[in-house]
């Protein structure tokens, strides 16, 4: 059992910080921008509330961190307040936000200067996947720190890699994210023409899946793509969100992503359909007004 802290409590992190409690067996203490979220999790879990970062964070062997974006990051670990400032010397702080490799950078060097280390580990498996504590999470950082957390993450994850150096862990989610624009909307395209061509769509995902077509995507959103409910699942907010970090890392090292590019413009259609909070593959939309 470790002492352990989970800074933000979304749909991601609400399920994950219940996992380091009921399958971990860990002290938690949360803290969320919204108390009266966090006092909820303490009463169903039986944790801890705390009313800042650095409270959260004070005296715990490990921080867990998952927020919106850089900007959000930096509030919860930065300032007089701020989780950072809480972090006592030796601990490990675990970010599961997906931001960009700059940050992680930033932070990485920061926790260096408190005498504390930083582990960038975004995750991927969306919501479902933290509830059933079967994420897979992507990690940049030091080996002696991430052998540490590792076993702490293994209470919600079904895959945890250190990847490389600090920032590694967002560089490998932004190829996560690149690789599931384009299945995407593959298969939004692929669904879309068998229904015009009058195919019966549940025969032939059954067929098809079998072969070189299959996919997650194909495996979980098919049947939902083809009925045109989204009202679940990684919202297309947030995609675009991540896609943009993966186009500006691109500018940075000359990347070519011409596909990246062209899925994002597509869901920023969707989200003039009015489909900000849409589940991704409503993609589908679009082709089909």
């Amino acid at each position: 059992m470790a002492k352990v802290a989970f800074l933000g409590l979304g749909v991601m992190g609400y399920p994950m910080a219940g996992h380091l409690k009921t399958k971990g067996g860990h002290e938690v203490t949360v803290y969320n921008r919204t108390a009266a979220k966090a006092e909820k999790w303490a009463a169903q879990f039986g944790g801890k509330s705390a009313k800042t970062p650095r409270e959260a964070a004070d005296g715990q062997d490990f921080v867990m961190c998952c927020v919106g974006n850089d900007n959000d990051l930096r509030e919860v670990t930065l300032g007089a307040n701020g989780g950072f400032a809480g972090v006592k010397k030796g601990a490990v702080f675990v970010d599961h936000t997906t931001a960009s490799a700059d940050i992680a950078r930033e932070l990485y060097a920061a926790a260096k200067k408190g005498g504390f280390d930083f582990v960038d580990a975004p995750v991927s498996g969306g919501q479902a996947g933290a509830e059933n504590g079967a994420l897979t999470v992507m990690c940049g950082g030091d080996a002696e720190p991430f052998g540490r957390a590792e076993k702490i993450i293994a209470a919600y994850a079904r895959a945890c890699n250190l990847l490389g150096a600090p920032g590694a862990g967002q560089l490998s989610k932004m190829v996560n994210q690149i690789c599931i624009a384009g299945l995407v909307q593959g298969l939004a395209e692929g669904i879309h023409f068998a229904k015009r061509a009058g195919l019966d769509v549940e025969k032939l995902i059954a067929t098809i899946s079998k072969g070189a077509a299959q996919s997650w995507q194909m495996e979980n959103r098919y049947k939902t793509m083809n009925e045109g409910k989204f009202d679940f699942g990684f919202a297309v907010d947030w995609m675009r969100k991540d896609l943009g970090i993966c186009l500006a890392e691109a500018r940075n090292n000359g990347a070519n992503l011409p596909v990246t590019a062209l899925v994002d413009q597509f869901y920023s259609e969707v989200q003039k359909m009015g489909g900000k909070r849409w589940d991704t593959s409503s993609l589908i939309a679009r082709l089909e007004r």
